[in-house]
């Protein structure tokens, strides 16, 4: 991706904008108000007060060259699903939206945005809240699907000194692990490094496991 267009500077818009210019991403930045305009100038590159419910200032500002725009206004919804209908009548390539509500989300698959463009915020960071509390095996948690997720966690005890062909997690308990932190003592400082693990790897302690399946499935891991 090479430019963007983000819609509302609040903290999801926020976070956006400076992950994706970190990322060597040309980002505009359009808001109605001046002072979070302020806050962003100098991390995007071109912030502007705009009242981004008028379809020919969208226009203006090229959202239809954009590789995606993202609209993160709030809390109005109708701002929010008018922006939409006016970024798709301008045939912006890539729409994502950050729903307030069930009824929001529901509103802006209705007009045309993919479902899984459609981004619930404060639910996804509620959910990786509350597995954390659950598990103290959880180090982080990305919900995928309501089914489907991936999670970061510290190996059970049984897992510690045995390899992945001889653990079989795939075919005894339906979990996938995709990667392996491992951190790795130099000079007494301990680095960390992601790998893909092969079958013989040996779980250590110290390795934190970025697994995935289905709910049910990962739903064990403390039990085993």
């Amino acid at each position: 991706m090479k430019y963007a267009v983000v819609i509302g500077v609040g903290s999801f818009g926020l976070y956006v904008i400076k992950t994706l210019a970190e990322k060597g991403v040309k980002v505009v930045v359009l808001d109605k108000d001046p002072d979070k305009i302020e806050m962003v100038k100098n991390i995007a590159a071109k912030a502007a007060i705009a009242e981004s419910t008028n379809k020919e200032i969208l226009e203006n500002f090229g959202v239809k060259d954009a590789d995606a725009v993202v609209v993160a206004v709030g809390p109005k919804m109708e701002d929010s699903i008018l922006i939409v209908h006016h970024l798709m009548t301008l045939g912006v390539k890539r729409i994502i939206a950050k729903a307030n509500s069930e009824e929001h989300g529901k509103i802006l698959e209705i007009i045309g945005v993919p479902k899984e463009n459609v981004i619930f915020a404060e639910r996804y960071a509620a959910i990786r809240v509350a597995n954390k509390l659950l598990s103290n095996n959880i180090l982080d948690f990305i919900p995928l699907s309501e089914e489907f997720s991936i999670r970061e966690i510290a190996p059970p005890e049984i897992f510690v000194g045995k390899s992945l062909k001889e653990l079989d997690l795939r075919n005894k308990y339906n979990i996938h692990v995709i990667a392996v932190k491992e951190f790795i003592p130099t000079s007494g400082v301990s680095e960390g490094r992601v790998i893909i693990p092969k079958a013989d790897f040996v779980i250590k302690d110290s390795d934190s496991l970025i697994v995935a399946g289905d709910e049910e499935a990962l739903s064990k891991i403390p039990e085993i």
